[in-house]
């Protein structure tokens, strides 16, 4: 079993930064492959920005290509998501995802390829 925790949801004004972390924890070995996904009310889960923990390699989606960051702290089982340059659009709760034992074909930005979820934490963005 797998347990993810996100945490730095917060409120910001509009071009202002934050920055959220995932914890992993509950397995004898890492995840693959980590993931960042947003769901704003109304709206699908958007993929975000992925991370492959061997190597570091990374993925974003266009929406936040330039304006965030995905990052790791092997040591401390943690993946981070850099984010910049806030707008209001960026408003909503925002999930980390986790690839454990299976394989990320598609660049990770697509839920099926995750099967771990964090519960998620709020970002909301005034302007």
């Amino acid at each position: 079993q797998v347990y993810l925790a996100e945490s730095g949801g917060d409120s910001v004004q509009a071009g202002g930064s934050l920055r959220l972390s995932c914890s992993e924890s509950g397995a004898a070995y890492r995840s693959n492959y980590m993931g960042w996904f947003r769901q704003a009310p109304g709206k699908k889960r958007e993929g975000l920005a992925s991370i492959e923990i061997s190597n570091g390699r990374t993925n974003y989606a266009d929406s936040v290509k330039g304006r965030f960051t995905v990052s790791q702290d092997k040591a401390k089982n943690a993946v981070f998501l850099q984010m910049n340059d806030l707008k209001p659009e960026d408003t909503a709760i925002y999930f980390c995802a986790a690839a454990h034992g299976i394989a990320v074909i598609d660049g990770g930005l697509a839920q099926y390829e995750y099967n771990y979820w964090g519960q998620g934490t709020q970002v909301t963005v005034s302007s």
